[in-house]
């Protein structure tokens, strides 16, 4: 008795909404932490600065950054000595220090870690 069994399935959607929605997770991860290293490192006199830092996602890409108005004069000068701590370029930084952290974190979110 010969008998064959054949099973079609295609989960090619199922799969794409599985991939698109880890690489949200990853990128909402990713936009969080890298969040918390700008904040960690933004220059604070009364904290405007550092509270206003916050992260969006669109699209394939995380972003991070602020509203406030001054924020360009402390993000470039590189000569800015603040008694409270900070430095020049935190926003920079947090995003381009990390990127090994980064990729790890969207390798976890796509292997379901």
């Amino acid at each position: 008795m010969d008998e064959h069994i054949q099973i079609n399935a295609d989960n090619t959607e199922a799969i794409q909404s599985a991939v698109k929605s880890a690489i949200a997770k990853g990128l909402e991860t990713i936009g969080l932490v890298a969040e918390g290293y700008a904040k960690g490192d933004t220059p604070v006199d009364t904290g405007r600065l550092r509270n206003s830092i916050t992260h969006i996602v669109s699209g394939n890409d995380a972003y991070i950054g602020t509203n406030v108005e001054y924020a360009p004069y402390v993000e470039f000068n590189e000569d800015l000595s603040h008694p409270n701590g900070g430095k020049a370029h935190f926003l920079r930084d947090a995003a381009a220090n990390h990127a090994s952290e980064y990729a790890q974190i969207m390798r976890d979110a796509l292997s379901g870690s």
